[in-house]
């Protein structure tokens, strides 16, 4: 049941903010025009908070759709606890250069299976996800 959209226009319909919420995470994704998106997610299970811990819950990265499968790249993790700053010195990202290696071999995917301007339903190795598009109120953007 994939969608019978291109992947022209998957993308276009991405465009703006969504909520996700899967068993485990609540999810914020903003698609944004130049093929970049930010991402949030809050941990919902006692077990994972450890990992939103280390990585922190804010991502960013690249984003395309091929073949109507969803790939979203992380390239940085502003929030996370492995970015180290030595007062007085500089910043080290050991977050964002394990991000960055990790998304050369591991890349997020989704199938996407149905879209429309206000409801997206995409689907990972376990489950089915449905995405809700958030109106951006503050600058007048979806």
């Amino acid at each position: 049941m994939t969608s019978k959209h291109s992947d022209i226009e998957i993308e276009i319909l991405l465009l703006g903010k969504w909520r996700f919420n899967t068993d485990s995470e609540k999810i914020t994704i903003v698609f944004k025009d130049d093929m970049t998106y930010e991402q949030t997610r809050i941990q919902t299970l006692l077990f994972f908070k450890p990992k939103e811990l280390i990585t922190g819950n804010k991502f960013t990265g690249v984003w395309y759709v091929n073949k109507k499968i969803l790939y979203l790249n992380v390239k940085n993790l502003p929030k996370s606890f492995l970015n180290l700053r030595i007062p007085l010195a500089f910043k080290i990202s050991f977050a964002d250069i394990i991000a960055t290696l990790g998304s050369v071999f591991i890349t997020e995917n989704y199938e996407v299976l149905r879209i429309n301007s206000s409801k997206f339903l995409i689907k990972d190795k376990e489950q089915s996800i449905i995405g809700t598009k958030i109106s951006n109120r503050s600058t007048g953007n979806l």
